[in-house]
């Protein structure tokens, strides 16, 4: 009984000491409650700037342009700001052509609200995306609509000079197809096939553009047109198209171009998942086992691209005695239903599946975009494609996956490159700049 009282009052003597010690904290701690019990700000949408809930310009721009709010009462309510407040920005926003009236609400009680509504028409932006031999330019207005395009066949391989040249002169064509100037254009966006250092526009030891490697493309681009120029791989700009169009409500997109080449592109929560220096997705280049006897452009032996890009099956496909020079001419021979070239472009579908059961194991995707030209080979390549992943991956990986083929098809490029822009040049703080310039 004794040894009870004794350990009873050790802990008495401990719980003593121990609110001592809380005490002399309450003071700090009190203060730490007091300081943020503010209560806590919207959470941003997923892929949306933090800034959107400041009530800046920007932000106010944002939520109009996105459909969050329609009125300058809705953005009083989400923001906290006076309606005075909210007046002088959206005062502000109209004299840069960025907002216009677009009619009025229905009443809640007294005067009409007047709707506002975000002006694609106050500007347009240039894009472009260059294949390997053929290329798709256009111009798009604001809103991301595309108000006029060419296509053409030009091999990347003729040299910057070459095709860059060709490139300015068809955007200038095309702007004044459209009763444009070069004072309209607000940005311009172009994709490249081949590895690109983001952060300079410049492509880096690009394997199929001799004379391209650090190239200024954006410095050049924007110094033609006196705007911002954003240059990216091909891919990661068709992935970020796929995205915006179809498939915003997802928070991880994979897109997979099979073209002459193939490569892949990752979109997480708006963003393009670009890797530390630019390389991120350029699954073409992953060996494929037991394929060593293959040589890859890139010099190495058994690369996906070797085995089963449209060149590879071209080449294939004349070693049998067909006419294929290019990866077009087997999809052509797969729609017309000649059996060896479904045959190819079967096995093709497995080899690239197997490729993506490890990336999708390691990345788990919501959903896997098939685009490029081969995708237009349909089942053959597409079944192939999910027999391999849906064997090679984890249940879990693959239980609400999704692998669909591009509905954007050859458009995916240049909506993405006008995307790319003007997510950049109408971010928060890229219009808190512009306002602020008065």
């Amino acid at each position: 009984m004794s040894a009870v009282k004794q350990n009873l009052s050790t802990c008495h003597a401990k719980l003593i000491r121990f609110d001592t010690f809380d005490r002399r904290k309450l003071p700090r701690f009190h203060v730490e409650v007091t300081i943020n019990s503010a209560p806590e700000p919207r959470s941003p949408r997923p892929g949306a700037d933090p800034s959107t809930s400041s009530g800046s310009a920007g932000a106010i721009l944002d939520l109009v342009r996105t459909g969050r709010a329609s009125t300058r009462g809705e953005l009083a309510a989400i923001t906290g700001l006076a309606r005075s407040t909210i007046a002088q920005r959206v005062d502000a926003l109209i004299s840069h052509r960025l907002l216009v009236p677009g009619g009025d609400s229905a009443s809640t009680g007294g005067r009409r609200p007047t709707r506002l509504a975000f002006n694609g028409d106050a500007g347009v932006v240039l894009a472009g995306d260059l294949g390997a031999t053929h290329s798709r330019v256009a111009v798009a207005d604001l809103a991301g609509h595309v108000l006029v395009q060419d296509v053409h066949d030009i091999a990347v391989a003729e040299g910057p000079e070459r095709v860059l040249s060709w490139l300015e002169e068809t955007f200038e064509r095309l702007l004044l197809e459209i009763g444009g100037t070069g004072d309209d254009v607000r940005g311009i966006g172009v994709g490249l096939p081949g590895p690109v250092e983001f952060a300079t526009g410049r492509p880096v030891s690009p394997p199929i553009m001799p004379g391209w490697n650090l190239y200024p493309v954006g410095q050049r681009l924007g110094e033609r047109f006196s705007a911002p120029a954003l240059v990216d791989n091909d891919v990661n700009i068709m992935s970020l198209g796929e995205y915006w169009s179809n498939w915003r409500a997802e928070e991880f997109l994979l897109f997979v171009k099979v073209g002459t080449g193939i490569g892949s592109g990752i979109v997480t929560h708006g963003h393009v998942h670009r890797g530390a220096d630019g390389a991120a997705g350029d699954i073409g280049h992953i060996h494929v086992p037991d394929h060593d006897d293959v040589v890859c452009r890139c010099g190495n032996l058994g690369c996906l691209e070797a085995i089963a890009g449209g060149a590879a099956l071209a080449a294939g496909l004349r070693e049998l005695g067909l006419d294929a020079p290019t990866g077009r001419d087997v999809v052509a021979q797969v729609l017309h239903g000649q059996h060896d070239a479904v045959r190819l472009i079967r096995q093709a579908g497995h080899a690239i599946g197997g490729v993506l059961a490890t990336c999708v194991n390691m990345l788990n995707p919501a959903v896997v975009v098939i685009g490029g030209d081969m995708a237009a080979a349909g089942e053959p390549l597409l079944a192939g494609i999910r027999e391999a992943v849906y064997r090679r991956s984890l249940p879990l990986a693959t239980g609400s996956l999704r692998i669909v083929p591009s509905e954007l098809g050859d458009e995916a490029g240049i909506i993405g490159a006008a995307v790319m822009v003007i997510e950049t040049i109408l971010a928060p703080a890229a219009v808190d700049a512009l306002v602020s310039a008065i």
